[in-house]
């Protein structure tokens, strides 16, 4: 989903070389950015998420939800 060209670390640090812009992201977005790498749907990291964090699943899917939209409005994912 992530583009190829994007640059990214496990600090949350993104990159996109095709446009010089840089981001910062929290680990929870980062471990969202690294499970896209790693191809896995949204439905998936969403389980992934649910399993591992004391959260509700109305409040995970929202969040994720948002963060894919904020990612495909920086023009970071593949269409």
């Amino acid at each position: 989903m992530i583009k190829k060209n994007i640059a990214t670390n496990e600090f949350g640090f993104v990159f996109n070389p095709a446009t010089g812009d840089s981001y910062s992201s929290n680990p929870i977005a980062a471990e969202i950015i690294q499970m896209m790498k790693e191809n896995l749907s949204v439905n998936e990291i969403k389980k992934n998420l649910l399993d591992k964090y004391e959260m509700d699943k109305m409040t995970i899917e929202k969040d994720v939800d948002e963060f894919v939209s904020s990612l495909k409005e920086n023009n970071l994912l593949n269409n």
